[in-house]
């Protein structure tokens, strides 16, 4: 079996390797190339976004391969279409954006992806943009890193807020969500859930409670999203949901950009109604110049780095890795998009 590893710097090409000769072997058929991602920005190809890498070079090198096994490559209609031999493609991520799913399934070709590889990451992460927000440690490290004693801090109406005996909403209760809501009830919060597609069972034994959009938003202190992007998420916070909120509430998102609507974001923190926010992820990535996120008061912002760990990247390889090893014993795969390839 002829296997194409396209890495890149995060996911590198050795861990991939490593991980497949760890399940299968060290007698494998492997051909490596390399992406400059995140060095160089990813980019649309053709139909697909997010990716690295062109059409002619994945074509060229995955000649006669029937595994490919990345993060970034451009999978696209004229990729499949040229490589006969191709039986498998996984994903080192959660939504293969980067692949033409339905191409694939036409030619009949298994695309499968790694669920829950930064789950750990980006949980970690939410905490901490929430902790810095509502602690201001942005504000206190810029400003004692540029020589000035800020005692004010300690001013009543300059201070921050706390986790313990707070309620704390999460839009979402998937793999990330569930943990960040483990922690918080470790913290001491009240944690609240909003997720259709949970039951209670789960949700009360990470410490919370499931509850509707509006009454969640309505008592948080804190509201942290965590919801994945669809048709019917899209917008899901707005000015009107932002109203909700208590005065002087935080903020946080970690999850995908177009959950939120920003020009709202910065008209409540510029009026008060927002106390602090913090972000991680972007309608448009990067912000344009002259965004007025880069001017709203009591904003942290960081450039979607939630699941930039190594762990996440070794994860990344084993998880991909073991799917091959699944398919190439005949068994039962576990995280196919498109079973209907699946003979």
């Amino acid at each position: 079996m002829k296997i194409l590893v396209a890495g890149d710097r995060h996911v590198l090409s050795r861990l991939m390797v490593q991980a497949l000769k760890k399940e299968l072997g060290d007698s494998l058929d492997v051909t490596t190339i390399d992406f400059d991602w995140p060095m160089e920005p990813h980019v649309d190809v053709a139909e697909v976004r997010e990716a690295a890498g062109g059409e002619e070079e994945i074509v060229a090198a995955g000649r006669g391969a029937e595994v490919i096994v990345t993060q970034l490559a451009p999978i696209t209609r004229k990729v499949l279409n040229s490589l006969q031999d191709l039986k498998l493609v996984v994903v080192t991520r959660g939504g293969p954006v980067n692949v033409n799913v339905e191409a694939a399934t036409e030619n009949g070709v298994i695309i499968a992806n790694a669920p829950g590889r930064n789950a750990p990451a980006a949980a970690e992460y939410a905490l901490g943009l929430m902790l810095a927000a509502m602690k201001r440690i942005p504000d206190a490290h810029a400003s004692l890193k540029g020589g000035e004693w800020r005692g004010e801090f300690y001013a009543y109406e300059e201070n921050g807020i706390e986790l313990d005996g707070s309620t704390v909403g999460l839009v979402g209760f998937g793999a990330i969500g569930s943990r960040v809501a483990k922690v918080l009830a470790a913290f001491g919060a009240e944690v609240l859930v909003h997720d259709p597609f949970v039951e209670d069972g789960p949700v009360v034994k990470a410490g919370g409670r499931k509850a509707g959009l509006d009454e969640l938003l309505e008592r948080s202190k804190v509201v942290s999203l965590h919801a994945r992007l669809s048709d019917e998420t899209r917008g899901m916070i707005g000015a009107e949901q932002i109203g909700k909120m208590p005065e002087g509430s935080v903020l946080v998102n970690t999850a995908r950009g177009g959950l939120l609507d920003y020009d709202a974001l910065c008209d409540a923190l510029e009026s008060g109604q927002l106390g602090a926010a913090a972000l991680d992820v972007y309608e448009e990535e990067p912000p344009p110049e002259g965004s007025r996120l880069f001017a709203a008061p009591n904003l942290v912002l960081s450039p979607h780095i939630a699941g930039a760990t190594r762990e996440t990247a070794h994860r990344a390889a084993d998880i991909a890795a073991a799917e091959v090893g699944r398919y190439a014993r005949g068994e039962k795969m576990e995280n196919v998009v498109n079973g209907e390839a699946v003979g």
